[in-house]
């Protein structure tokens, strides 16, 4: 996506890129073409953001009667195509019609913004009321999700391996917390920086699922993506943060390659360094310290975390130290030498993330 240290354009996607190139070298030529073809539109996709970000992205206009502090979503059907953003299909208020694919991306629109909102007094992603645009029904047996920088984009999936992207709201969340690093610590997607950039995003897509659902962190599962795979695939989720590496493992998807201490970190040229890899590393750090704390996660932890990456010191290039200090700062700052900042310090200490 980009070169270290360069400003990249905002283009990211749910389904790792290893795992598509692990399907399109499946024996099976319809499903590995269906992955070839992913593949070939994300490229697409993100070229196009490239070049929108070097022409400059034109502004998101204020939708009429918006109100400050509530959304203003809007759906789009692409209909099998690849236009973007579609035609428009529910707008904010409008009653749910018949497709659940429309209704659960605007529901999970709504789910986003409302915890940001509630816990963390944000409005919206950009923290200023901007509309939230989806388009669902992208393309043929597409098998990903992404946010381009200015909307999320939903497909259907293969029904073999991927069900419908909009099933599951903590992807919905992930994507959308991509949007408000853009607007805050716009983290270099890239190496370390990346890898922060992935494993903010799987931090507050679990916490808007695990808050709409009323789960504390013992009761919930730590896993992300959990309602795509489909039927031909043996695994829980795409993720798991309670125990990188074990999200999968079967003939279709591969082995799940996420470290869980920076014993096992991923040196890799592929994927951006590998930012969906090492990601494990940061998520298992915050699973130990939500854990420890007890109760809702999005209390205390999500709060270390919020303050972090929008307090405005995380540089564009931390690295996962620079990251670890930052939280132990914030968690004295927040809660003063209590509990918190002995958890968080513990948390990283775990795994193998020292902080100062």
């Amino acid at each position: 996506m980009t070169t270290p240290g360069g400003f990249e354009p905002v283009f990211c996607t749910i389904v790792p890129p290893h795992v598509l190139d692990k399907l399109a070298r499946n024996a099976d030529p319809v499903r590995a073409d269906r992955a070839r073809r992913t593949i070939q539109r994300d490229a697409a996709e993100r070229t196009r953001r490239g070049l929108t970000t070097v022409a400059g992205a034109p502004a998101v206009a204020a939708r009429a009667g918006a109100e400050p502090g509530k959304p203003h979503r809007t759906v789009y059907d692409a209909r099998g195509g690849t236009d973007l953003p579609g035609t428009k299909v529910r707008g904010e208020g409008e009653e749910p019609g018949q497709d659940a694919t429309v209704n659960r991306a605007y529901a999970g629109l709504g789910a986003t913004f409302e915890h940001y909102l509630k816990v963390y007094g944000r409005d919206s992603i950009d923290g200023a009321g901007l509309p939230l645009d989806a388009t669902v029904h992208y393309d043929r047996e597409y098998n990903n999700a992404f946010w381009n920088g200015e909307q999320m984009v939903f497909g259907d999936g293969d029904g073999e391996v991927f069900l419908d992207f909009t099933n599951s709201l903590d992807v919905i969340g992930h994507e959308l917390t991509h949007g408000v690093t853009q607007h805050t610590a716009n983290l270099t997607y890239y190496g370390q920086p990346g890898a922060l950039n992935e494993s903010v995003s799987d931090v507050f897509g679990t916490l808007v699922r695990q808050y709409a659902q009323g789960q504390s962190a013992a009761e919930a599962d730590w896993l992300i993506g959990a309602e795509l795979l489909g039927p031909d695939v043996t695994g829980t989720a795409l993720r798991s943060m309670k125990a990188p590496g074990t999200a999968y493992d079967d003939d279709v998807l591969g082995k799940d390659p996420q470290p869980a201490t920076m014993d096992d970190y991923v040196r890799t040229g592929r994927d951006n360094g590998g930012v969906h890899i090492n990601s494990g590393i940061p998520n298992h750090a915050f699973y130990l310290l939500a854990t420890e704390l007890g109760g809702n996660a999005w209390e205390r932890a999500g709060l270390i975390w919020y303050d972090v990456l929008t307090g405005g010191e995380l540089a564009q290039d931390a690295s996962f130290t620079d990251f670890a200090e930052l939280t132990s700062k914030a968690a004295r700052e927040r809660f003063g030498d209590a509990a918190e900042l002995e958890a968080v310090d513990k948390a990283w200490e775990q795994v193998g993330v020292r902080t100062a």
